[in-house]
């Protein structure tokens, strides 16, 4: 499996089939030895706002560090984003989106051509994106350069093609008249990025709107706006407009300057519930701008008897840890069948124990730290609130504190949960894996909907029709079936219930930005 592995990552695979070659047999981390040689300090660029296709500092002169979260160090400090700069900002798209202006009179071809060169230029700075990408945020280096940068460039690519395929109906409308419909841009589009896949956030909101001829104003997460800043640079060596992308880094009041100006036609936001409502509510108080969110989640992982046990425990255990299981749509509640339940504890302790941490930049590594102290410490509080509620603890717990000043947690899993207790309900964000038992399908449907959150679930059974009923009764946006976190820019990726509404990716994506306009044509009628 570790040599089907190497021999994928050297022919330059998918990352699909990277996931499939996850199952690993030993401690060490050997699929990941066909990655280069990471820059383990890579030089800092570019640190100021991005605005009109030029650098510039915050009018108010403030700036926030960026801290690498394997040592706990600061890595630079970045202008921070004021009032001032945000409606500098806002007005360079709303000049840009002007009729008349190159982007609008722009061939919808030529937009795709755009985002092809930019995608282009992401992979000859792939090794460096994949570099910044580790150090700001934590991730291993192997992830960031065979997951989030092709990942990325695949999405660039993908919404590259629909650039000038995004075209209305002909309508048979009653009566002497011509009907058709034309999609056109939203306008300026306020877009908010979470920290745990920084680059691969942004090319998933960058994609859709820029294909569909809207112009953006970025925010990254303060923790992480290293790559965003870089690919802002990128997207004026590709050729982009002045004003077409702009990139404001700050804090949530950064954020909130954007949700709520007058001059931002929609906001598109990736992040937790709780500012997401915050989103919602400014939108309404201020002109009602289109609004799409992708939020939390606290996705059920449902695991039937008759499953291949080494695969489903692997599974379950990447579902879970990947990216230290900062992802929002991590497999945090595993409902295992009874009759199987037992194994399943002891062999996914035995996973989570033998699960390799420490310096994300070795390349024998598969966890890296938490991105920042403050999520650690959430971490650290929900899992000591799991002890205190009754769950059986059977790997991990508790901080890693033989290196150093890093953010780093245990690879943790829970047995005897119930869905009652607080890190059954609420999304922990962390490596922290809950095993849960249940006896039959109805009953796990359920509990399984019995949750705010509906971002995504799995199903593990050799049962098609099982696995049929379960899918159509789960309420969730995505639902795997014998496999989990797999992606692809074709198909769309969203939540029921409060994690959130709309959809990234796909031709899906591409109605969150357009406007659908109607035009009917009086037909004259030649005289008899």
């Amino acid at each position: 499996m570790l040599r089907a592995a190497n021999s994928l990552l050297r022919t330059g695979s998918s990352p699909n089939q990277w996931q499939q070659c996850m199952k690993i047999s030993s401690s060490k981390a050997t699929y990941f030895a066909a990655a280069p040689n990471p820059q383990t300090n890579p030089d800092i660029l570019y640190t100021g706002l991005f605005i009109n296709n030029d650098w510039c500092k915050s009018k108010s002169g403030e700036i926030f560090p960026t801290v690498n979260p394997a040592t706990g160090q600061e890595i630079a400090q970045i202008q921070a984003g004021g009032k001032e700069d945000v409606n500098i900002a806002v007005a360079a798209a709303r000049e840009a989106f002007k009729l008349g202006s190159p982007w609008r009179r722009m061939d919808a071809s030529e937009r795709g051509s755009l985002l092809y060169k930019l995608a282009d230029l992401m992979e000859r700075d792939r090794s460096y994106l994949a570099s910044l990408e580790t150090f700001d945020n934590g991730k291993p280096f192997s992830a960031s350069y065979y997951v989030d940068v092709p990942f990325s460039i695949k999405n660039l690519r993908y919404f590259a093609g629909w650039a000038d395929k995004n075209h209305g109906k002909t309508i048979p409308m009653d009566g002497d008249y011509f009907a058709y419909t034309r999609h056109e841009p939203v306008g300026v589009c306020g877009q908010i990025i979470p920290w745990n896949f920084p680059l691969l956030m942004m090319a998933w909101k960058l994609g859709p709107a820029l294909a569909t001829g809207n112009t953006v104003v970025l925010k990254p997460a303060e923790q992480t706006s290293l790559t965003a800043l870089y690919m802002a640079q990128l997207t004026k060596e590709a050729g982009f407009p002045e004003g077409v992308i702009n990139v404001v880094p700050g804090d949530g009041k950064t954020g909130a300057l954007i949700a709520n100006h007058m001059d931002v036609d929609k906001v598109a936001f990736t992040g937790s519930t709780e500012v997401g409502k915050l989103i919602q509510q400014a939108s309404g108080s201020s002109n009602l701008k289109r609004v799409t969110l992708e939020l939390g989640g606290k996705s059920p992982n449902i695991i039937l008897s008759d499953t291949d046990m080494d695969y489903a425990v692997e599974q379950a255990h990447f579902g879970l840890f990947f990216n230290m299981g900062q992802c929002c749509c991590a497999g945090s509640r595993n409902y295992i069948e009874d009759s199987i339940y037992d194994e399943f504890v002891e062999r996914s302790a035995e996973r989570a124990k033998k699960r390799t941490i420490g310096d994300p930049f070795d390349s024998t590594v598969e966890q890296g730290p938490q991105i920042d102290n403050e999520q650690m410490n959430k971490i650290l509080e929900l899992i000591e609130s799991g002890k205190r509620a009754g769950a059986k603890l059977v790997a991990g717990g508790e901080r890693h504190t033989d290196l150093g000043d890093g953010y780093y947690i245990k690879p943790t899993v829970f047995a005897d949960v119930q869905d009652n207790m607080r890190i059954a309900r609420e999304e922990i964000f962390g490596p922290v894996q809950l095993l849960i038992r249940f006896k039959n399908i109805d009953e796990v449907i359920e509990r399984a909907n019995k949750s705010e959150y509906g971002l995504a679930a799995a199903v593990f059974t050799k049962d098609l029709d099982k696995a049929n009923h379960i899918v159509q009764g789960l309420r969730a946006g995505t639902v795997w079936v014998n496999a989990y976190n797999a992606f692809g820019a074709q198909v769309p990726f969203g939540g029921y219930k409060m994690s959130g509404h709309g959809r990234e990716n796909s031709e899906y994506a591409l109605q969150n930005y357009t406007e659908v306009k109607s035009v009917i044509v009086k037909v004259p009628q030649k005289n008899s």
